[in-house]
């Protein structure tokens, strides 16, 4: 593979207040044939200045420092000087309001001292990285949208929407995490059940699940094995684990299984929608998030063949266009939605197919 020049290399700032990480990060990427770490910092401070003096192209950020802690000092980056941040961290919840500011990503650090642990970490991070190098930040320059548009779709009191033995199944990567929830927060709770791959690591899964659960008027969940799913419910793939579903009369039974990767991902989004266009109709819909590469297009197109309505977020409001691209190309998307009206077009379609009261 032809080298690249430092002047085309993705410019890294690593912001932590851990010698240990900082010397850990730096090192394990010098060699890196697209990274180049310019700097490095201790504190939010310190990286203010790093940033003006060195214009980074992305930051790693540990999320709990000294002086100011990396959440606020990445709502203050975004409004100055947005630029594409993946969050380090201990095995927290901070890290889903460190997306929520604007962070692209995020890696959990492991204890130090464990050599395996650290050598994955490392890998992982860097993977990463260049995935953040792509990410779009558009959304940090567009005008604020009215608060209204986080607030749950109205729908008549009492009414189950659409067939309670329809199926809502919904993939994501890169920058999922949030626009997973922006959907959800907006759902009434009598929906068909729904379930949920995100790529993401595990723990963190079940730690998302829960704070769903509290934000949403849906019930959300970590998924299990044999759970059956109930309207009203949002299933969330467990992080080391392929989610698939299979119909048993009218009910839709769930299963995790470890395995190998599918598009690179454990668990992936293909695998779950593959499983679901096995039995999907028109009470079945399918919707593909922001996310690096094609997980999750063919299995949408699978879905959408069988009459599936499919639902692609745009480009403008993607982190990465990347896997709803693909979907698009592939002719597996039905409608292709900005992310704050892809709950309404849901609604819409589920009001409109089939109400019973």
């Amino acid at each position: 593979m032809k080298a690249i020049g430092n002047e085309n290399k993705i410019k890294l700032l690593i912001v932590d207040d851990s010698v240990f990480y900082r010397t850990a990060i730096a090192n394990s990427l010098i060699n890196h044939p697209k990274i180049q770490v310019v700097g490095t910092a201790e504190n939010p401070f310190d990286a203010k200045d790093k940033i003006l003096a060195l214009k980074p192209d992305v930051m790693t950020l540990d999320v709990e420092m000294p002086k100011m802690s990396g959440i606020d000092f990445l709502k203050i980056m975004m409004q100055q000087r947005p630029m594409p941040v993946v969050v380090v961290s201990s095995v927290s919840g901070i890290v889903f309001e460190a997306m929520r500011a604007g962070a692209v990503d995020f890696v959990a650090k492991p204890s130090a001292g464990q050599k395996g642990c650290l050598e994955s970490f490392t890998q992982e991070i860097a993977a990463k990285i260049v995935i953040a190098s792509k990410a779009s930040m558009k959304r940090f320059q567009r005008p604020a949208k009215p608060a209204a548009n986080t607030k749950t779709v109205n729908v008549a009191p009492g009414v189950t929407v659409g067939n309670p033995y329809g199926l809502i199944a919904l993939g994501a990567s890169t920058g999922g995490t949030e626009a997973t929830s922006v959907i959800l927060r907006r759902l009434p709770k009598n929906i068909p059940g729904m379930v949920v791959t995100q790529h993401m690591p595990p723990v963190f899964t079940n730690m998302y699940a829960q704070r769903l659960d509290k934000e949403c008027a849906v019930s959300v969940k970590e998924a299990a094995d044999n759970d059956v799913v109930k309207p009203g419910w949002v299933y969330i793939a467990p992080g080391d684990k392929h989610l698939t579903v299979t119909k048993s009369g009218n009910d839709m039974v769930l299963h995790c299984r470890a395995g190998d990767k599918v598009n690179g991902h454990c668990p992936s989004v293909d695998v779950m929608f593959q499983s679901v266009a096995k039995f999907a109709d028109q009470s079945t819909v399918g919707i593909l998030l922001t996310g690096m590469g094609a997980d999750g297009a063919q299995g949408l197109l699978e879905m959408k063949n069988k009459g599936a309505f499919t639902i692609g977020q745009d480009e403008a409001t993607c982190v990465v266009y990347g896997m709803p691209m693909v979907a698009k190309k592939l002719g597996a998307v039905t409608k292709q939605e900005p992310l704050e009206e892809i709950a309404p077009a849901l609604m819409n379609y589920l009001v409109a197919g089939n109400v019973k009261k």
